[in-house]
């Protein structure tokens, strides 16, 4: 798990999994330290956010383990740096990820900066991943439970944060950690995992986004041209969408559902079509690569993941001139979205990935 080093302080959530990660790094031998990081400041009352709950939850934890809760309020280092970004993103017509924003920007940079500053050789995280050291070189493994493998929120952190980092629960499935959890006798045990963004809560996410980025509305429009009825704002579609499109019975068309299969920022007008083939790609363009191992600087053939719980699917990715990849994928893949991240692998070791830029879609318009 480490290299001779011992003091290790592990990022907790309040969930069962960061809970678990602790005991075990107790139990290997590990001096142990927890600290609960809170990354948004609710303005609205705290319905929508279980940051008081999860605080006290992690502090039982270690209160049952022995050991110190740190607290740090990141708040000002989200907003800078993911929710700004998250909002600019949306505004421009993509679909960001803040979970691999917040990775890279809070979990894996600014929580680590507070750990060397408290003396700390390591960070570990409840992630399900696996980090291997090899010939003086550090590898990022997917977790063993490939149900719960979340190598992909990982791609976007610099290889030489990881390397300082420990995942316990990177060889265990999610079933396992439960029972470990009981054993233990952690009132967390059956927690409902987090879903979701805090900020945004169980609230519907177009209220949300309404605070930050105002309605414009424009026509929705069939693959062939016509209009057949209006949206609110593009920023409040995604690809792939069939739900909340206000297209009731259309003339002439077959009652089938609608999918989003284009958004054309330039024009502010949805694309929409009742055939879901219209929804596959070919390929995609990836920009600002982030390589966790030596950067591939000439065609090669990997696995690919565009989402989270995607199987992998095999590509082809060839770099070009401007610093773009461009993705070449066997099979047509479903509602690939520009904004949204793609993870490269070669079986387990994670190679990295990158910003979806563009993507080859039969109606997808150049952003």
């Amino acid at each position: 798990m480490g290299k001779n080093r011992t003091s290790v302080i592990v990022g907790m959530s309040g969930g069962v999994d960061s809970s678990v990660a602790a005991l075990l790094l107790k139990e290997h031998g590990y001096d142990v330290t927890g600290l609960f990081m809170k990354n948004w400041d609710e303005d609205d009352g705290t319905e929508y956010c279980t940051a008081k709950q999860d605080l006290e939850d992690a502090q039982k934890v270690c209160d049952q383990l022995q050991i110190k809760l740190h607290t740090a309020n990141f708040s000002a280092e989200y907003w800078d740096n993911v929710f700004e970004e998250f909002l600019t993103q949306y505004a421009a017509g993509r679909t960001p990820n803040p979970d691999i924003l917040c990775n890279r920007e809070i979990k894996f940079k600014q929580f680590a900066k507070y750990a060397i500053a408290l003396g700390s050789d390591y960070i570990a995280t409840g992630h399900y991943a696996r980090g291997l050291w090899e010939n003086n070189s550090f590898k990022l493994l997917k977790g063993s439970d490939p149900l719960k493998d979340q190598t992909y929120f990982l791609l976007a952190v610099p290889s030489e944060a990881l390397q300082y980092c420990l995942f316990p629960l990177g060889s265990l499935e999610k079933n396992s950690v439960r029972d470990i959890a009981r054993k233990a006798g952690f009132k967390n045990s059956n927690k409902k995992d987090s879903t979701g963004i805090c900020f945004i809560g169980e609230r519907r996410f177009s209220e949300f986004l309404s605070r930050y980025i105002p309605e414009k509305t424009g026509l929705i429009r069939d693959v062939e041209g016509l209009t057949i009825g209006e949206h609110v704002g593009i920023s409040y579609y995604t690809i792939g969408q069939r739900q909340g499109l206000r297209i009731g019975g259309t003339q002439n068309r077959p009652d089938l559902p609608w999918y989003v299969v284009a958004k054309k920022s330039a024009d502010n007008e949805l694309v929409v079509s009742q055939d879901i083939q219209d929804l596959n790609a070919k390929w995609l363009a990836a920009k600002d690569l982030n390589w966790l191992v030596t950067p591939r600087t000439t065609k090669f053939s990997a696995m690919a993941k565009i989402r989270y719980q995607q199987m992998d699917q095999e590509c082809t990715v060839t770099p070009r001139a401007d610093g773009t990849y461009l993705v070449s994928f066997l099979n047509p893949q479903r509602a690939i979205s520009t904004g949204q991240f793609v993870c490269f692998y070669e079986g387990d070791l994670c190679l990295g990935g990158g910003l979806i830029d563009s993507v080859g879609g039969k109606y997808d318009a150049i952003f």
